[in-house]
C-alpha cells in the first residue's frame, strides 16, 4: 500500500543517516543529504530555461529549487501552508537583491518575508510546477505524505486555468526514493511527474498517464477538508455555478442510504442498548462471514488478495455496507464482518481489485465515520477466509 511505501522510506531515510533537519523525517516530504546538488540539477532543464513562471512546494528539500528559479530572475510561486489563507504566495525579493538576500527568500522565513499573495483571480500561468515527494518510480508514479495538497494544488491550478495539459512537472528526490511503484495504487486523483531529480541522475519518465484535470470532488474532496481550506469554498461555488459536479466524496450518493441507515440505526440506540446476537451461523467469538455468490471457495481459487476496512460506524450492518459496495462498483467475493470491531475484511481475487477497493473507499465518510482501508498484510488463502482476528 501507498503507507507501506511511505513507512519504508522513512524509516530508510533515518536508518542510513541519509535524512536532514527537519527531523524526524516522518510524515513529512523528507530533507535528505545531497537535496542541493539534486535541486541544482534543475537549472539544466531545458523545461526551465524555458519558464517564466514556476510553482514550487514549500517543503525543505525544494530550497534549492526555490533559489534556483529566483536566481534566474524567474516569477516564483510557492502554496501557502496548507492552503489556509489562499492559494499561492508569490515571492517578490527586494531590488538588487544579493544572493544571500535571495538564499533568504528561498525559505520557509523567507517566502512569509518576502511574498505577496495570490489568489484565484491572480492570473497565474505557470509554465514548470514542482513537487515533493516521499516516493517516486521511474515511469513517473507519485508518492506524496499522504495528505493530497500537491495532487489538491494541481488539480486548482487546471480549474483557474493557471496550468495546461503539457505543462511539466518535475520532483526532487534521494535515489533511494526511486522505487518500483504498482500502477494499481494510483488514482486518477493523484498528479505523476515527468521528470525525477536526484542527487545523481536526471530522470524523464515519459509518463503518458493523464494528469488531473481538475478536482475531483467526489474522490478528493470531504466536507472536513472543505471547512479548514477556505479557498476550496470559493472555487466549489464557481464550479457549481458553471453547471459542474461538486458532490463531495462524503456526500457520494453511493453511500447515501448506508449514511441514512447508520445514522437511522444509531437515533434507536439509547432505546436499544442491547447489542445485537451475532447470527446463529457465527459461533461465540467468531466473526461473521458473509459471502457473494461469486465466493471464490466455490470456484477454486487458491488465493485472493484482502482489504481491511475500519472505523465502521458501530450500529452499521453488513447488509448496508454490501449494498453501498455494490454502489460504488467495489463489490468483494467474500466479506469477514467483525462489527464489534468497528471493521470488515473484504476478499478479491485479485491484488488489482483490492487496490482498487482501497483507493475508492479511503476516506470515505459513512455514518459520519471517515473510513480507513488498507491492504491486509497476507494473502488469504480459500480455507483461511473468516479466520481473521
Amino acid at each position: 500500500s501507498k503507507r507501506d511505501i511511505r513507512e519504508k522510506v522513512w524509516e530508510h531515510l533515518e536508518a542510513s543517516g541519509l535524512a536532514e533537519f527537519p527531523r524526524p523525517v516522518h510524515g513529512r516530504i523528507p530533507n535528505f543529504k545531497g537535496s542541493l546538488q539534486a535541486c541544482g540539477s534543475l537549472g539544466a532543464l531545458p523545461a526551465f530555461c524555458r519558464a517564466r513562471e514556476v510553482k514550487v512546494d514549500p517543503d525543505k528539500p525544494l530550497e534549492g529549487a526555490r533559489l534556483a528559479a529566483l536566481q534566474a530572475r524567474k516569477t516564483l510561486l510557492v502554496p501557502t501552508p496548507r492552503l489556509r489563507t489562499g492559494l499561492f504566495n508569490r515571492i517578490v525579493p527586494p531590488p538588487g537583491a544579493s544572493r544571500e538576500i535571495l538564499r533568504r527568500c528561498a525559505t520557509s522565513q523567507g517566502v512569509k518575508d518576502f511574498s505577496v499573495p495570490v489568489g484565484l483571480d491572480g492570473k497565474a500561468q505557470v509554465d514548470l510546477v514542482v513537487v515533493g515527494s516521499v516516493a517516486v518510480s521511474e515511469k513517473g508514479w507519485r508518492i506524496g505524505k499522504g495528505e493530497g495538497y500537491a495532487d489538491m494544488e494541481y488539480a486548482m491550478m487546471v480549474s483557474m486555468g493557471a496550468v495546461r495539459e503539457d505543462t511539466p512537472v518535475v520532483t526532487i528526490v534521494h535515489d533511494c526514493q526511486v522505487l518500483d511503484i504498482a500502477e494499481e495504487l494510483m488514482d486518477d486523483h493523484d498528479l505523476t511527474v515527468d521528470y525525477i531529480l536526484t542527487p545523481t541522475r536526471t530522470i524523464q519518465t515519459h509518463c503518458k498517464r493523464p494528469k488531473p484535470q481538475g478536482i475531483m470532488w467526489h474522490k478528493a474532496m470531504s466536507s472536513e477538508m472543505l471547512g479548514k481550506i477556505p479557498i476550496l469554498k470559493t472555487l466549489r461555488c464557481r464550479e457549481r455555478q458553471a453547471g459542474k459536479d461538486v458532490t463531495l466524496r462524503d456526500e457520494h450518493p453511493a453511500l447515501a442510504n448506508a449514511n441514512r441507515a447508520a445514522a437511522s440505526n444509531q437515533e434507536v440506540m439509547p432505546a436499544n442498548t442491547q447489542p445485537r446476537a451475532a447470527p446463529a451461523s457465527a459461533p461465540a467469538g467468531q466473526p461473521h462471514v458473509e459471502n457473494d455468490p461469486g465466493d471464490p471457495k466455490s470456484e477454486g481459487s487458491d488465493t485472493i488478495s484482502t482489504v481491511c476496512l475500519g472505523n465502521l460506524p458501530g450500529r452499521l450492518r453488513a447488509s448496508e455496507l454490501k449494498s453501498a459496495l455494490r454502489e460504488l462498483r467495489v463489490a468483494p467475493v467474500g466479506l469477514s464482518w467483525q462489527g464489534a470491531q468497528h471493521r470488515a475484511f473484504l476478499h478479491y481475487r485479485d491484488p488489482g481489485a483490492a487496490g482498487r477497493a482501497v483507493a475508492a473507499l479511503q476516506g470515505l465518510s459513512l455514518g459520519g465515520n471517515a473510513l480507513r482501508a488498507e491492504l491486509a498484510k497476507s494473502q488469504r488463502s480459500k480455507g483461511e477466509i473468516g479466520t481473521d482476528k
